[in-house]
C-alpha cells in the first residue's frame, strides 16, 4: 500500500523525477522565477525550501549535500553566495506559486514558481519632502467688468 507515502510522482521513473526536479531548482536559484504546472511546482518547492536551507547553514557538509541533490556547481555557489544571504532573517516559504491559468494544448493547470525576495530586502527609507516657502505673491486687485465696459464706451 502507498499509505503516508507524500510525493508527487509526476508519470515519471524515480530517476527522471529526480534529474527534472533538480533541474527545475537549479533554473529556478539562477533566474529567480520558472514557469511550470502546478504539480511539478509544488513539488519543486520542496526541494528549494530545503536547498535554501541548506544555503543558510552554510557550511561544507550542507554545501556538499546541495551539491549532491542539484548536480550543479555553479547553482549551489549561486545558492550559497547571493539567495542564501538574502533570507537569513526569514524562518521558511522562501518560494510562492503564482496560478496564471491553464495550458492551451492540454489544459494542464501553469503556475509561476519565483523566490520571494521582495519582502526581505530592507525598506527604504522615504525621502524627505522639503517645503519651499513660496514668496507671497502680490495680490492684484480687479475692477469689476462695469468699470471696463465703461471704459470701453468712452474711448469711442
Amino acid at each position: 500500500m502507498r499509505h503516508r507515502k507524500h510525493t508527487f510522482k509526476i508519470g515519471r521513473s524515480g530517476a527522471h523525477r529526480r534529474a527534472m526536479l533538480a533541474n527545475m531548482v537549479s533554473s529556478l536559484i539562477e533566474c529567480g522565477e520558472i514557469k511550470t504546472t502546478l504539480v511539478k511546482a509544488k513539488e519543486a518547492r520542496r526541494l528549494a525550501d530545503k536547498m535554501i536551507t541548506y544555503g543558510k547553514k552554510g557550511d561544507l557538509h550542507h554545501r556538499r549535500l546541495a551539491i549532491s541533490k542539484l548536480r550543479d556547481e555553479t547553482a549551489v555557489k549561486t545558492l550559497f553566495d547571493k539567495v542564501a544571504p538574502s533570507f537569513l532573517e526569514r524562518k521558511g516559504g522562501y518560494t510562492r506559486i503564482i496560478k496564471t491559468g491553464t495550458r492551451v494544448g492540454d489544459a494542464a493547470d501553469m503556475c509561476i514558481l519565483q523566490l520571494v525576495q521582495d519582502s526581505t530586502a530592507p525598506a527604504k527609507p522615504a525621502k524627505k519632502v522639503k517645503k519651499v516657502e513660496k514668496a507671497q505673491e502680490p495680490t492684484v486687485v480687479e475692477t469689476p467688468a462695469v468699470v471696463e465696459a465703461s471704459a470701453e464706451a468712452k474711448a469711442e
